[in-house]
């Protein structure tokens, strides 16, 4: 076991002497104190992981010690030991939030046992809040990237709802998020120490999503030869997010609406009832109110989960994220790649930003690996780019220049202008913010502002 920071407190200069001397032996640090009040102003001072205290002090007892530190360093462990020990006594301490509670005189490989479990138990707990802290950073709200003022909407939407029991419905195209979104509600919440159950309700035909969602018994029907616990079981306490919900069967739907007003349900096969406590979030890319229109989609439960709505944008919508996203998702792989690409070139990033993204955030963090995987260069350049990229760009020259249509430099002064605007919107109309997002200087900023009719005051009273 590692050496930690003790702190020894002892009002018998003898054994204090002795007992820090053996610690030290073992190569823990070790300070000492005489009192309460002594070991509270040096716990102060220094940051212990363990606190050794004597019961019987001359200015209070260890238990007020323990109280107080407790309350005041949390992280601490106190390990209490006393010369007229009782099983009454020993059921206080740790009721009280002692680590551990010992009988005078010490046995050298008791106390070495109790310091080397509390030291493991501090390590156990600081490599907990790590992979929580990973958790957050991989699924919270630092993992969505954009800064466009649909996204700040979104975030604060997202912050508002996710500590609540509420049914979310995400609506928004393929590849724009959703999941992502769906996993930054679940970790903003306090269900976040539970499952996140998630399921495609599109990649399964309806016989094997009932079984799936709900689980079956033994026999329910032709190969299930054993009982399988369902989604929602599996989710329960924590947040099962249905993904593609505009796919799913009539008859799904109508168990869908039981489990949503009665929070219970039944195996496929099965009659035994199973109660669950799981938080709902779903998702869909088609339009739920046409398919109600057309009697494709329950208006029942449709007025059900349209609770709380909230729409991922397009990619194309929030143009002036383009250069973030490609900045953060060149960094992630060339971790994982190992290569020492640093960045995009202007010609390169200027053919991003007018490609129209069909598919969204998920196309371009395929066009990302693919430049970094391909890329001999430590820049990035168009020709690192997909074909479908350049020619994005080719089309709009050539179209631009048919019979009906503008010049060339007209034809591309409206995606400028909208990159633009874009831009602004997602720095709150600071120019001097937008003019370095964009990689230009203020002053061409304002004199393409003008060239392209964008008026600061107008933009603001729209």
């Amino acid at each position: 076991m590692r050496p930690g920071n003790l702190l020894l407190v002892d009002d018998d200069k003898g054994i204090l002497e002795s007992m820090a001397d053996y610690l030290r032996g073992l190569g823990h640090r070790t300070e000492t104190a005489r009192s309460c009040q002594e070991a509270l102003e040096r716990m102060a001072e220094y940051p212990f992981e363990v606190v050794l205290c004597d019961v019987n002090l001359p200015d209070a007892d260890g238990f007020q010690l323990l109280e107080t530190a407790t309350e005041r360093h949390p992280d601490v462990s106190v390990i209490l030991f006393t010369g007229f020990g009782t099983i009454d006594a020993a059921v206080m301490a740790i009721r009280q939030g002692a680590f551990d509670y010992l009988t005078k005189p010490i046995i050298d490989e008791e106390l070495e046992l109790s310091i080397n479990r509390a030291l493991g138990q501090r390590e156990l707990v600081h490599e907990n809040r790590q992979l929580k802290a990973q958790l957050d950073q991989r699924y919270g709200l630092g993992n969505i990237v954009g800064r466009d003022y649909k996204m700040l909407k979104m975030y604060d939407l997202i912050e508002s709802v996710a500590d609540t029991r509420t049914t979310v419905l995400i609506l928004g195209e393929s590849g724009t998020g959703k999941t992502m979104t769906a996993r930054a509600i679940h970790q903003l919440s306090t269900r976040r120490n539970k499952a996140f159950v998630e399921v495609a309700c599109g990649s399964l035909p309806d016989t094997l999503l009932e079984s799936e969602l709900f689980g079956h018994v033994a026999g329910a029907f032709t190969g299930a030869n054993h009982d399988k616990v369902g989604k929602f079981l599996q989710a329960d306490g924590g947040t099962l997010f249905l993904d593609e919900i505009g796919t799913a069967s009539p008859s799904l739907q109508v168990k869908l609406l039981r489990v949503l007003q009665d929070r219970e349900f039944e195996p496929v096969g099965g009659n035994k009832t199973h109660k669950v406590d799981v938080r709902l979030v779903l998702a869909t890319n088609n339009n739920l109110e046409e398919m109600v229109a057309k009697g494709q989609f329950r208006q029942d439960l449709y007025y059900r989960i349209n609770v709380i709505t909230m729409t991922q944008p397009p990619l194309r919508e929030r143009m002036g994220d383009i250069a973030l996203l490609l900045q953060h998702y060149l960094q992630e792989f060339c971790k994982q790649t190992g290569k020492k690409v640093t960045g995009f070139s202007e010609q390169a990033v200027q053919m991003l930003q007018q490609y129209d993204w069909p598919g969204n955030v998920r196309e371009l963090i395929n066009v990302v690996e693919r430049a970094v995987v391909l890329s001999k260069k430590p820049v990035i350049t168009p020709e690192d780019l997909p074909e479908c990229v350049r020619n994005g760009r080719q089309t709009l020259e050539l179209s631009a220049m048919r019979p009906g249509m503008t010049a060339l430099k007209s034809a591309l002064a409206d995606p400028e202008r909208q990159i633009i605007i874009d831009a602004l919107q997602a720095n709150g109309w600071n120019r001097q913010n937008t003019a370095t997002m964009l990689g230009i200087n203020r002053t061409t900023l304002y004199k393409k502002m003008k060239r392209l009719g964008i008026e600061f005051e107008a933009q603001l009273m729209s």
